[in-house]
């Protein structure tokens, strides 16, 4: 029986095509997701939240696995001076979702801006959670740029 939850129940009421992968319900970064789904880092997204001096609202920025969020390439971005990364606790608190489980998708209507790495391009299709720990979904970019209102840049510092 495949998971079902909000994010599930709203790709499926916006008809958008997408598939979802079970995978163990503890905390998984995005390196051990693509090793046991046997797809390439790059092509799993990472969800991480970013707060700036204000607006106090966060941010959440979609970079692959295999990079990290360049803080200054996003405050230039985003026309800020400074943003910064909050605790995973704090992140905890401000999306009211476990890390590990927080996605752009899960979040829609919350008041969050997203902003994507730009690479997500190279990609018809990329892989992000699920909103709750242990379920990926893969699902077409242009899909997950227009229901989330996001926009690309050129964000993420490859670390590998």
């Amino acid at each position: 029986m495949p998971i079902v939850n909000n994010v599930t129940r709203l790709l499926d009421s916006r008809k958008i095509k997408y598939t979802a992968y079970e995978l163990p319900a503890e905390k998984l970064g995005a390196l051990e997701t693509a090793r046991l789904l046997d797809v390439e880092a790059a092509s799993v997204f990472k969800t991480i939240v970013v707060t700036r001096d204000k607006p106090k609202k966060p941010l959440l920025v979609v970079v692959p696995g295999n990079s990290n969020v360049d803080l200054k390439l996003l405050a230039a971005a985003l026309g800020e001076k400074k943003v910064y990364l909050p605790t995973e606790r704090e992140a905890e608190a401000l999306t009211g979702l476990q890390a590990g489980g927080i996605s752009p998708l899960a979040l829609i209507n919350k008041g969050f801006q997203v902003v994507i790495d730009s690479s997500a391009q190279n990609y018809e299709e990329i892989h992000v959670s699920g909103g709750q720990r242990g379920l990926n979904i893969k699902l077409p970019v242009s899909d997950l740029a227009k229901l989330t209102n996001a926009r690309f840049a050129a964000i993420g510092q490859n670390k590998l």
